[in-house]
């Protein structure tokens, strides 16, 4: 069965226990990862238990195809049903899973990690029409999502964060689940560690001085590079943010927003208002460290090239959530055209 919107939270607290096996898959691997976790979780709380958890990969299964059945076939020494995780599993390891799910006793709950499945994978077809089995799918958070994830990680740390740090949180958060998170802890650790302030609420101040550096600066530097032509430059920004498990539709956006910022600051200065003044009513403000790119820019380009990158941007997003398409090459393609378009024009 495939489990989407409303059913997925309580599916996620309680899959049930006629369900055998869960595979989740997607491009956010931190959102596959977390999600797997509290899968497993419902079954044994403690994850470093050797006798109710056990881990295999989808390379060890197609090398030793019994194993799975076999796995599962075992008893818990301490008593309680025990949880199979399986990381990287593969089209290639379906039959193992369609041969398990057959014999399925419930006495074993496998939880599968998988990379980006299309629809026609055989994989995610099998966990999809089990009626013993189920499929997530694992996206990029959007604002909604990621603001809950931010009041949640906040809450737990005894914080709620201001209107304009939350504003900040979700331009700057977001492309990984894990990543999130883990800039949240450091924020939380920041302001309380440190005894920044007596207050429970984090400000902007606070967010932009502990996560603005990490997770923002790989960004600015994928979008400066390719809206002021340095080509070499956008390989090495763009390595690096794929690195950090920046998705291509969280750079494509960032993109997007920039170009949109360069189109409304040059149209209020065609129109006869003052650059300076231009500049300054842009919000949310230009990051100090790339005031003088921005403004390199704003002499560079003119309203219709830029109509035409941002159609190329939203083209290419289209594209990226379409099954099977190559996602991060198609990013960098559309920028690498965006930096041609910038450098022709210098």
């Amino acid at each position: 069965m495939k489990i989407t919107g409303s059913r997925l939270a309580s599916f996620l607290r309680q899959p049930g226990p006629e369900i055998a096996a869960v595979l989740l898959f997607g491009p956010e691997q931190g959102l596959v990862h977390e999600r797997a976790l509290t899968l497993a979780k419902t079954i044994v709380e403690d994850l470093s238990d050797p006798f109710r958890v056990v881990e295999l990969s989808g390379a060890a299964l197609k090398a030793d195809p019994p194993l799975l059945v076999d796995e599962a076939a075992q008893l818990s020494m301490t008593g309680g049903r025990r949880v199979i995780r399986i990381v990287e599993a593969v089209d290639g390891v379906s039959g193992i899973f369609e041969t398990f799910l057959k014999s399925a006793n419930t006495q074993a709950f496998v939880v599968a990690e998988a990379g980006n499945l299309t629809p026609q994978s055989s994989l995610r077809k099998l966990f999809e029409s089990s009626k013993n089995a189920a499929s997530i799918g694992c996206y990029e958070d959007s604002a909604g999502d990621l603001r809950s994830v931010i009041q949640e990680s906040l809450g737990r740390l005894g914080l709620t964060a201001s209107v304009d740090a939350m504003a900040y949180l979700i331009e700057n958060l977001g492309a990984n689940r894990l990543v999130t998170r883990g800039e949240l802890e450091k924020l939380a650790l920041y302001v309380n560690g440190g005894g920044l302030q007596d207050s429970t609420v984090v400000s902007r101040e606070n967010a932009i001085a502990c996560i603005g550096d990490s997770a923002a600066m790989s960004l600015d530097l994928v979008v400066y590079a390719a809206t002021g032509g340095d080509s070499q430059g956008l390989d090495r920004a763009l390595a690096k943010a794929f690195d950090e498990g920046t998705s291509p539709i969280g750079i494509l956006r960032a993109v997007q927003r920039h170009l949109q910022s360069l189109h409304l600051t040059i149209g209020k200065i065609e129109a006869g208002m003052a650059a300076d003044k231009a500049l300054f009513a842009i919000r949310p403000p230009i990051n100090f460290k790339f005031k003088s790119q921005f403004q390199a820019q704003l002499r560079n380009w003119r309203l219709g090239p830029l109509a035409k990158a941002l159609d190329l941007i939203t083209e290419t997003e289209m594209d990226c959530k379409s099954t099977g398409f190559p996602a991060a090459a198609g990013c960098h393609r559309a920028l690498m055209r965006i930096a041609q378009a910038a450098r022709a024009r210098r």
